[in-house]
């Protein structure tokens, strides 16, 4: 059982370092947009993304912690989200090695306790 815990505590982590990011980029946006383009457009944006950020914050930390499945599912959403950013070369930064490291945090965090949500045995 305490494994199972430990196993449960380092998924979440990782699924809430990845929107603690999403969610401080966001911030960073919306409070001092770079001065270059539509200073609206960039606000904009990081409501967005501090929404999505603050959203996926509390799927990890409430549903997810239950072991809700459709919580899980859902999270699904942050590795093809920064996969997508990755293979597209999407902002933010043009060096990407956030991307890579967000996607890995998303991929542990969610194939770490795959068995805690899909036990062997049951349907």
């Amino acid at each position: 059982m305490r494994q199972r815990n430990g196993v449960m505590r380092a998924s979440w982590i990782c699924l809430a370092a990845v929107s603690v990011g999403i969610l401080g980029f966001g911030l960073v946006v919306i409070v001092a947009p770079p001065s270059d383009g539509d200073g609206l457009l960039y606000r904009t944006d990081g409501l967005a993304s501090f929404g999505l950020g603050m959203f996926g914050l509390l799927l990890a930390l409430i549903p997810f912690r239950r072991r809700e499945r459709w919580a899980w599912s859902a999270l699904w959403f942050y590795p093809l989200f920064w996969l997508a950013h990755l293979i597209f070369g999407l902002p933010p930064g043009t060096d990407h090695v956030h991307q890579v490291v967000f996607i890995v945090l998303s991929l542990v965090g969610l194939l770490l306790p795959v068995r805690q949500f899909f036990p062997p045995g049951e349907p």
